[in-house]
Parts: C-alpha cells; sequence; structure tokens
C-alpha cells in the first residue's frame, strides 16, 4: 500500500469556555453558586463583590399572560419472640410520631454547653450514630459470629435508629462465611437494643418504647401499666384521649395520666440525636404573588450575586507593560464573560419559573387538586431551550408562592387519563386521594379499589395498583391498619 493524502469534511460540536461556564453556573443552587463566586473572585482582582443592595432591574414584577383555565377534572406489632423470625419489610422505622414526645431523652445530646472559663467550644468532627454503636460493639464480650451480624445490622439503621431492611437482606449483607438464620439476627438485634442510645435497633415505634421502659426498675412507678398501653393502646394515647384509654385498661384515670406522662419521656427516635446530617436553609430564587387578578413573577433580589468590575484595577491596565498587561486584559476579559453568564443565568431562570406559573397558575389559585400534568418537553418547547437546560434550571431552585415555597422541580408530575379525554396530574390525584382518606368513616375505611371507584366518579381513570402506589408514596396506613387505629 502507497501512503496518501486524505481529506474529510465533518461537522463537530465544541463548547466553548464560555459557555461550559454559563452551563456550569445554570446547574448550582443558590449557596453553590455564592461559594463558587467568591472562590473566583479571590484568584481575579478585577471581581469584586458589592456589599451594597443595589436597584437591580432583574428584581421588578413580571406579568404573567394568560394563565391557563383549571380543567373540571383538577379543581375538581406485638413483641417477637425470640426463636421466630421476624418481619422487618414492614417496620415503619419511626418515622412518623403522632404521639406528643416533648420530653424525650434525646433532647440533651442536642443542646448547647457553654464553656465555663468563658473560652468558645472547639467542637471536633461529629461522631454518626453508626460510629458510636461501633465503639460499644468493640467493648462487648461477644462472638466473633455475632460481632460480624453486630456490624451488617448497625450499618442498616436509618438516621432515627430503626432497622428498616428486609430480612432477606440483612441476610444477605452478611460476609460469605456466614449463614445466620433470622432467628440468630433477631438475637443479635436485642443486644443492640439495649446499647446507648436505648432503643436503637428497633423495628418500629411500639417496639422502641417497650424497649426503653424494659429499663426502668421493675418498681418504677407506673411502669407496668405504661408497657400496656405502649402494648396495644398507643392510637389512643396518641389523640390523648386518658379517659377512654383509662376505661379501656380498667385503670384508675390518674394512674393512666401519670403512665402516659412516662411514656412521653422517652425518645421516639432514638438515633436522631446523633444524627450529623447538616441543616440546609431555603432562600427563594423567584417570588410569584398576584396582582390586580394576574400571577406576577420576579426574581428574589437578596438571591442575585452582586459582583461587578473592580473600577481601580480596571483603570491600572492602561499602565501596565509587557506581560502585565496582558495577564490583566485576560482577567479583564474573563470577569466580563463570568457577569454575563451570570445575567444569562438570571434571564432564563426568571423565563423558566414565568412559564411555569403560567401553566400551573391553577394550582396557585386553587391548590394541589388542581395541578396540570407538565413535563419538561413542554416548558422547553415554550421558551425556546433544550429539555436538559430546563432540568438544571428547575434543580435546587426555589419559588415562594402564597401556598408555600417550593421547588420547581415540584410543579412537574405525569398525567392520568380522564373520561372527557384530558388528564389529570399525579399531584392533583394524590391531593384527591387525601381528601377522601381524611373524610371516610374511620370505623370503615376506604380500601385501594374503592378510593379507585370514586376517583372513577370524579372522572379519573386510575387503576387501584396505582392507588396503593400512590398511598404508599403519602404514608398512608393501608384501610385494615386505619381501621385499627380508629
Amino acid at each position: 500500500m502507497k501512503p496518501g493524502l486524505q481529506f474529510r469534511l465533518n461537522q463537530q460540536l465544541t463548547l466553548t469556555p464560555q459557555l461550559q461556564q454559563a452551563i456550569r453556573l445554570l446547574q448550582l443552587s443558590q449557596l453553590e453558586l455564592e461559594a463558587e463566586l467568591r472562590q473566583i473572585a479571590e484568584s481575579n482582582p478585577l471581581l469584586e463583590f458589592s456589599e451594597d443592595n443595589p436597584e437591580n432591574a432583574d428584581g421588578d414584577d413580571h406579568e404573567v399572560i394568560e394563565p391557563l383555565p383549571a380543567s373540571s377534572t383538577s379543581t375538581s406489632s406485638d413483641t417477637v419472640d425470640d426463636a421466630e423470625a421476624p418481619d422487618w419489610s414492614d417496620a415503619d422505622g419511626g418515622s412518623e410520631d403522632p404521639i406528643d414526645f416533648s420530653g424525650g431523652s434525646g433532647s440533651s445530646r442536642n443542646g448547647s454547653s457553654s464553656d465555663e472559663d468563658g473560652f468558645e467550644p472547639q467542637s471536633a468532627a461529629p461522631e454518626t450514630l453508626q460510629e458510636h454503636l461501633l465503639w460499644q460493639l468493640n467493648l462487648t464480650h461477644m462472638s466473633q459470629r455475632d460481632h460480624a451480624i453486630a456490624e451488617v445490622l448497625i450499618d442498616a439503621l436509618n438516621p432515627d435508629g430503626y432497622l428498616t431492611e428486609s430480612m432477606e437482606s440483612l441476610i444477605a449483607a452478611l460476609p460469605a462465611d456466614i449463614k445466620a438464620s433470622a432467628a440468630e439476627l433477631e438475637h443479635v438485634r436485642r443486644l443492640l437494643q439495649r446499647f446507648d442510645p436505648t432503643g436503637v435497633a428497633s423495628l418500629d415505634l411500639r417496639d422502641c418504647l417497650r424497649v426503653q421502659l424494659e429499663q426502668f426498675a421493675p418498681d418504677t412507678p407506673h411502669r407496668d401499666l405504661a408497657l400496656r398501653i405502649v402494648d396495644s393502646e398507643l392510637e389512643l394515647l396518641a389523640r390523648n384521649d386518658i379517659a377512654r384509654l383509662a376505661r379501656k385498661l380498667r385503670a384508675n384515670e390518674d394512674d393512666t395520666a401519670a403512665a402516659a406522662v412516662l411514656i412521653r419521656s422517652l425518645d421516639p427516635r432514638p438515633g436522631a440525636a446523633l444524627d450529623v446530617t447538616p441543616v440546609e436553609y431555603v432562600a427563594p430564587d423567584v417570588y410569584a404573588r398576584k396582582d390586580s387578578g394576574r400571577w406576577r413573577v420576579s426574581l428574589n433580589p437578596d438571591c442575585q450575586p452582586r459582583l461587578g468590575l473592580n473600577q481601580h484595577y480596571c483603570g491600572l491596565i492602561a499602565q501596565a507593560r509587557g506581560t502585565d498587561a496582558s495577564w490583566m486584559r485576560g482577567q479583564l476579559q474573563e470577569a466580563r464573560w463570568l457577569i454575563k453568564s451570570l445575567e444569562s443565568r438570571a434571564e432564563t431562570l426568571l423565563k423558566v419559573a414565568e412559564a411555569i406559573v403560567r401553566r400551573q397558575s391553577a394550582f396557585l389559585d386553587y391548590g394541589p387538586e388542581a395541578m396540570h400534568p407538565l413535563v419538561l418537553r413542554e416548558v422547553a418547547e415554550e421558551v425556546g431551550m433544550h429539555e436538559s437546560t430546563i432540568s438544571r434550571v428547575t434543580t435546587r431552585k426555589y419559588i415562594h408562592t402564597p401556598r408555600g415555597t417550593f421547588e420547581l422541580k415540584h410543579f412537574f408530575s405525569s398525567g392520568v387519563s380522564t373520561e372527557d379525554g384530558g388528564s389529570a396530574s399525579a399531584t392533583a390525584i394524590q391531593a384527591m386521594l387525601r381528601k377522601l382518606v381524611d373524610a371516610e368513616d374511620p370505623r370503615k375505611p376506604l380500601s385501594d379499589q374503592a378510593i379507585a371507584e370514586e376517583l372513577h366518579r370524579k372522572g379519573i381513570q386510575v387503576a387501584r395498583r396505582t392507588v396503593a402506589k400512590y398511598r404508599e408514596a403519602m404514608r398512608i396506613p393501608s384501610s385494615s391498619e386505619r381501621q385499627r387505629a380508629g
């Protein structure tokens, strides 16, 4: 073969540094953007933050024209015996407490302490729940087999200290050389429940409270009555119906009230005191308010980065020579690109927010039942942008409305067909489902099939399994569980 030259013509899309920077800024949250800009400003003397609050035209209200009308469809556990294998897949994990535990023992861990010498306390890295339990485990006399099982159970605990993993997944997580039965895992779990904080590795709220009560001395006043309440009458305790509680237990009303106080002194979330998850505060990027019958959208001026050019250094560019002048001109160009990218980010955010409010004005007017089905493609076509851009704009960007503060992604949901050929959003259907459950007879709660049939009568074509999926996502108990609670 002889060597030769060939010419090929092809097209290739290349992102310029400026476009890459604009895309990156677009996907950052407000806090991340602030940190990113301060880091850039530290390396570029041509940039500076203005501490003043200048009048920003972007903060002016923008009227949302022709809001979409609301459619007719959218307006409208006992303790487990040690020898048995418990079913851990249905444990509620203690994520919701209907009982007011105002005197929880875990509150002391969260309290602030002051140094007597007047020095500001220096905090080390906070200890996680798993680290705290593993430290105790290493000081506990236990066989290597039980030690390995305990490590798997500790690793599976949720932030509240509950064990919510299924038995199958826990057994599968054991080392390959350990073949343990459900009874063995249950034995180790009960040992962990006595670790500090007492009640970790529990299956549900009843299990957690019982093990804490069992730690009290047998002669503790009202301990036995409190155990009876925890075993069978937590629902009545949640409603604070002391009189009925006393009648059902055939106990003195004063003793029943004292037992209730003892239960409320327990910690329903034993692991939460050691939760090191940082608290994230949300400042809205956009405001939506109604003025003269029309929804108006504006950027939050306090969340717009006040970044500008340092005029002193800009004036020095003309006096610079050689490499210094070239470097400073490069820094000036980068600063202008950055400011232009920030302006583009604000304009895009406002444009997308306006489109969302325009399409979901029924939700703002009437509530969740009036939420329209909406997908990224629809907003992308309206504002003339790519779907990926809309996804970046709506992630971790928040809008404040009279109905609360929501992430922009909250307004997107799939649709379910209706009898008249339209569609209703999943959010609207969930709101209808919640309304039906709240209005049901507690003695005869609605089954998933009955809820589906009721939605059919409202024109919403939804299957029973879809109702079950929405109910579980909303953490609404099944009809049998609701009947027992009632």
